[in-house]
């Protein structure tokens, strides 16, 4: 039986509208660019809002208010990379960064321009999904169920899609 993890995704932006992503040093995604955040302290009973701003300041060193975020994006992945389920809350930050964040135990920082994305070494589930359906519903909001084959092979489903009016 696999684990199921409930995370928090970070997609911060700067002045020029590119985003930040961490180069992973650990697992998962090793080596991999992917917006920054983490797991909910579910012991505790904490919030996916707490959680992404607790985040935000261990890891970028900024303080964010629940009201700093707007939730974009709900992903269920189903046995990703045979490993585990997880649940990631994709909150994009409001307030623009006007600076790199310093390398953290987690990885160093990068800013992207959109048009680098696509060539960015990245999970397959971001390239191929996640961010066309972060870019189609930034400042809406949007929910997708993604089964994760064991062939490398995944089936998306769009549950549900509020873009931006």
């Amino acid at each position: 039986m696999l684990n199921h993890h409930i995370t928090t995704l970070l997609y911060c932006f700067n002045e020029r509208d590119e985003v930040l992503l961490l180069e992973r040093a650990q697992q998962p995604n090793l080596g991999l660019w992917s917006p920054c955040g983490g797991k909910l302290h579910t012991e505790t009973g904490e919030s996916p809002y707490a959680c992404a701003c607790r985040e935000a300041f261990e890891e970028m060193g900024i303080t964010l208010e629940p009201t700093d975020l707007h939730l974009t994006g709900l992903v269920a992945e189903q046995g990703f990379q045979g490993q585990a389920h997880w649940l990631m809350f994709l909150f994009e930050v409001k307030p623009r960064l006007t600076a790199l964040p310093p390398p953290h135990r987690e990885g160093i920082f990068q800013f992207f321009p959109r048009t680098a994305l696509p060539t960015a070494k990245m999970p397959q589930t971001d390239l191929e999904q996640i961010w066309p359906l972060f870019w189609q519903h930034r400042g809406g909001f949007f929910a997708a169920a993604c089964h994760c084959h064991p062939d490398g092979r995944n089936e998306w489903l769009l549950e549900q899609s509020a873009p931006k009016k």
